[in-house]
């Protein structure tokens, strides 16, 4: 099985959309330091957002401000439709539980606060570029101790649920693999792979890929559960 991949040698295609043009420039100095040879765009609103990328082709990251002008409930959402295979990271002055478990719910493949330090803003840009998903570390320590083991004991189940293929599937989809990759890679045909897909995300009880490789992600990380 394929390692994750590293950040390319060939130039990236990122947007930074945010109302507040310092804020702009200060993630374009960060997104050059996690990825040198990256072509920025900019927008300043949710309508500029989408038509930068219906106008770029391979656009492969979105730096997204939750709180600009054109922003609304779905916006996430209605990206991720329109532009499936473009990732998402939100970044913004909101860093409550809701929020991000929101913005994951609808697709985004990341969340990363604006009070976070460089170094992390740029670890969590290059993850999200290898195909994982960056969630802010507090949010994965829930106060309550008893939540959490129900949450992982209610992951761990819905993991072992799971047929061996079904396995073999997610994983190649925590690697950022698409539909057709993973058809290629074990000989399966696309329909099937998509039959997989819905398997994992209703036995997972999760509306995405996103919060899919998330359970995964935190599973691989809690004890060697997976292993």
């Amino acid at each position: 099985m394929e390692n994750k991949k590293d950040i390319r040698p060939t130039k990236y295609k990122i947007v930074i959309a945010d109302d507040h043009a310092l804020v702009r420039g200060g993630l374009e100095l960060v997104v050059k330091m996690a990825v040198p040879n990256a072509e920025i765009f900019q927008a300043n609103n949710f309508d500029e957002t989408i038509n930068v990328l219906q106008s770029n082709f391979s656009i492969d990251l979105v730096l997204l401000d939750l709180m600009m002008p054109g922003m609304w409930s779905d916006s996430i959402q209605s990206i991720t439709q329109k532009f499936p295979d473009v990732p998402i990271v939100i970044v913004s002055v909101k860093e409550d539980f809701d929020s991000i478990h929101n913005s994951i719910s609808l697709g985004a493949s990341g969340f990363i606060p604006k009070t976070s330090a460089p170094e992390v803003t740029i670890s969590a840009i290059q993850l999200v570029l290898s195909g994982g998903v960056y969630i802010p570390p507090h949010v994965l320590k829930p106060q309550n101790k008893t939540v959490l083991r129900n949450h992982e004991s209610n992951d761990f189940d819905g993991f072992n649920s799971l047929s061996k293929r079904q396995k073999q599937v997610l994983d190649l989809i925590s690697l950022g693999k698409s539909n057709q990759a993973i058809a290629d890679e074990l000989g399966l045909t696309i329909p099937t792979i998509k039959m997989h897909v819905s398997a994992i995300l209703k036995k997972l009880k999760v509306k995405n890929r996103t919060e899919a490789v998330s359970i995964y992600t935190n599973l691989e990380k809690s004890s060697g559960v997976l292993s």
